[in-house]
């Protein structure tokens, strides 16, 4: 633990130009002062994944990642023994057909999740996107996060001397269980207002014009009020607003829009819906 209050996390989060509201600077630091996984949700896009990252940097710990998706199993996220090199070793012993031999840490193949129980405090997990997983993984990572150990029959038992720091992040595709959210602390990341959604352009585009970045937001804030299949989130608007740099504009016009909305919006549909109320979109800035 290296903070002693939430403002102090809040600062260091902005230093590493992460801008974070008081919720959120409250929500991490808590997570760490309680030894408690973080369960971040939000729309993608609204820098879920990104605290993990910065806070990584901000404590000098591994980052070590564990992409979830459908069909994940536990062997996936734990741990493999590598068959391969294990049936090479076989073929070139001597014949003594130690079976043991084969069993030993260097043919293990470690996998997020063990590679975490090893690291401990020097560590900060990311589970991302668990709700793309199953509800059988839910409950083994679980299992795992209750007291960070791991179970290998070949080798025992391997205990974190201390907990490392978890970030568990959802884009709510699916409802998480009570059980996991009972473990974790929780923060539902919302869409920045207007406001800080200027200033975090201006911190992540550097050299940004005001009248710009100011636009940018506008523009933003305006396609999350249509009806589209995948609003942008922030880090949409932050590559729009680059994208609308190289092109020399320093407000969102019809013209720069139009040659340019494939940075913010990923989706056929809502392009078409966006192209047809460019005039909407860009109102009071072009």
């Amino acid at each position: 633990m290296v903070f002693v209050s939430a403002d102090e996390v809040e600062h260091a989060l902005r230093r590493e130009n992460y801008l974070a509201d008081r919720g959120l600077a409250v929500a991490v630091y808590l997570s760490l002062a309680m030894g408690r996984p973080l369960l971040l949700e939000g729309e993608p896009g609204v820098g879920k994944t990104e605290v993990a990252k910065v806070l990584s940097g901000i404590l000098d710990a591994e980052l070590i990642r564990l992409q979830c998706y459908e069909g994940i199993d536990a062997a996936q996220a734990l741990y493999e023994w590598d068959y391969a090199k294990q049936l090479l070793q076989a073929r070139t012993s001597d014949g003594s057909g130690e079976v043991g031999g084969l069993y030993t840490p260097k043919f293990l193949l470690e996998r997020p999740l063990l590679r975490a129980v090893r690291a401990g405090g020097r560590a900060v997990l990311l589970i991302d996107e668990l709700d793309r997983a199953d509800d059988e993984f839910e409950a083994f990572l679980l299992e795992v996060l209750s007291d960070f150990q791991v179970t290998i029959p070949e080798l025992g038992t391997i205990c974190a001397e201390t907990p490392p720091v978890v970030i568990i992040t959802s884009n709510r595709t699916r409802e998480l269980h009570d059980a996991l959210k009972r473990r974790c602390l929780y923060h539902w990341i919302d869409y920045p207002s207007r406001e800080r959604e200027t200033e975090i352009i201006r911190v992540r585009v550097p050299g940004v014009e005001d009248s710009l970045a100011r636009s940018v937001a506008g523009a933003v804030a305006r396609l999350r009020e249509m009806e589209l299949a995948k609003p942008p989130g922030p880090a949409e608007a932050v590559d729009w607003t680059r994208a609308l740099q190289l092109v020399g504009g320093n407000t969102v016009t019809e013209e720069g829009a139009r040659d340019t909305l494939g940075w913010v919006l990923k989706n056929r549909d809502d392009l078409a819906h966006a192209y047809e109320h460019l005039a909407e979109v860009v109102a009071g800035d072009g």
